[in-house]
């Protein structure tokens, strides 16, 4: 009996120092301490508005606990950066336990203040994460930007816009009836995700080839190439002599929607050598108005143009194209033409007249066959033409006047990359189809402001160099 109790004495000693050895710390300076990022960056913050959040993990990579003595930011309550650490919104823990082989989160989030610089700027900081006599660091950085804020603003004036700083938009901006708002070149308005534009003035935009205007969301991380950042531009009844140069509209939910006829001679819209690119629902929505666009890229839009209840329409030297990619799945035509709509609750249809010259509508890696769509109802005046443009289609469409047409002929843009985002709708190769293809225009320039072969232009927004 005694010889039992000695053995089960001995058995639990054994247990006992066990456990006591896996609940203990590991005290030694060599521990094993994996940091999932040495350093985290930020892109481009506008100053008063915060960032996303990014975050890094903390990992003990031993079979015993480790206590980290302290995990600090550096810049402390003063810092243009936020942390919380395990759940704890404070910029300094310390003693801080890590169970073996488990890990910890830190989250970072950074809030810029305004500076006297109309130029981007860099602000740094660093974690320190202090543990068994060891210093660990990581860097902290972003980078700042002033900017002209404006909340639900109306502009009531003639007002012009100059690049000096960019202009975030928050919750809306108006153009009023009898106002102008004229934008110059380099300029860059950002919009917040709620924020639209609306247009019952005039909008000017005199951007130039080297220095366009652009328009985009306020989003400038991670997330800046997501299609509907922002609602877009909308030009309503009273609108009138609006006029987009070299203008970049890019990752709205609706790029451009222009409303009721024009109030004047003078188209509603006219676009010249502008870019729309990844608009979720539609790059440029046309409803029973009137629109002038030349040597423009319609791109990756969920609809390129979209046309209801009539209107009066010129499109020259125009590239509407759209290919399935990571954002956008293609599965609807890049160009749809009606001359009705239901307005509550009856089809209306009202006059149309849309003449496509030297243009390309092409579509690819989605579920379209007939890439032009034209619809009609009614007896109201109704004129569609297709004139020298290439275009993809399984049959032609219907009520639409062809002119020397090209169908099916892929038009062999430059670069299409789906996975890497890369797509270049020039045409430079020598058997591209589109080339010498087009009629003689009043449009002597391409999208990159190259000339033109006045005898024999090329179809599409890009002249052959």
């Amino acid at each position: 009996m005694k010889n039992i109790f000695l053995l089960l004495t001995a058995v639990c000693s054994l247990f006992l120092a066990a456990s006591c050895k896996k609940e203990s710390f590991i005290t030694s300076s060599f521990a094993r301490l994996v940091i999932s990022a040495d350093s985290i960056k930020f892109d481009t913050v506008f100053t008063t508005t915060g960032s996303v959040t990014r975050s890094f993990k903390i990992t003990n990579d031993n079979d015993q606990r480790l206590l980290l003595s302290k995990v600090k930011l550096m810049g402390g309550t003063s810092s243009p950066f936020k942390i919380n650490i395990n759940g704890s919104a404070t910029p300094e823990l310390n003693n801080l336990e890590i169970a073996a082989n488990d890990s910890i989160y830190v989250f970072v989030t950074v809030t810029v203040n305004p500076t006297a610089s109309n130029l981007p700027f860099i602000i740094s900081d660093s974690i320190l994460i202090n543990y068994n006599g060891n210093n660990r660091f990581v860097q902290l950085q972003a980078y700042g930007q002033n900017a002209n804020f404006l909340h639900n603003t109306i502009i009531a004036s003639n007002t012009t816009w100059n690049n000096a700083r960019p202009f975030v938009i928050m919750g809306s901006l108006r153009i009023d009836t009898t106002a102008t708002l004229t934008i110059e070149q380099g300029t860059k308005i950002y919009s917040h995700a709620d924020a639209p534009i609306i247009v019952d003035g005039t909008l000017i935009i005199n951007g130039t080839n080297t220095n366009r205007v652009l328009f985009a969301g306020d989003r400038l991380d991670e997330y800046k190439d997501l299609p509907a950042g922002w609602p877009g531009i909308y030009f309503r009844g009273s609108s009138k002599n609006s006029v987009f140069t070299y203008a970049v509209i890019k990752n709205a939910y609706q790029a451009i929607v222009v409303q009721q006829p024009t109030v004047n001679a003078n188209p509603k819209l006219v676009i010249h050598q502008s870019i729309i690119d990844n608009a979720y629902d539609a790059g440029l929505i046309c409803i029973n108005s009137t629109i002038a666009a030349d040597n423009t890229l319609i791109s990756n839009c969920g609809s390129g143009i979209v046309i209801r209840l009539g209107g009066q329409y010129t499109f020259t030297h125009c590239t509407i194209a759209s290919y399935s990619n990571y954002y956008l799945l293609h599965k609807i035509p890049v160009v749809s033409v009606a001359n009705f709509a239901d307005v509550n609750g009856t089809t209306a249809t009202a006059d149309l007249s849309a003449m496509f010259r030297n243009c390309i509508f092409w579509g690819d890696n989605g579920s379209v066959e007939n890439e032009v769509e034209v619809n009609k109802q009614g007896n109201t005046f109704f004129s569609v033409i297709l004139d020298h443009c290439l275009y993809k289609a399984a049959a032609n469409p219907a009520n639409t006047t062809l002119i020397a047409e090209i169908r099916n002929l892929d038009p062999l843009f430059d670069s299409i990359d789906t996975y890497n985002r890369i797509f270049d709708f020039r045409i430079s190769r020598p058997q591209a189809p589109g080339i010498n293809k087009g009629i003689t225009t009043s449009f002597p320039r391409d999208l990159d402001d190259n000339n033109r072969n006045n005898a024999l232009p090329d179809l599409g927004s890009y002249e052959k160099q």
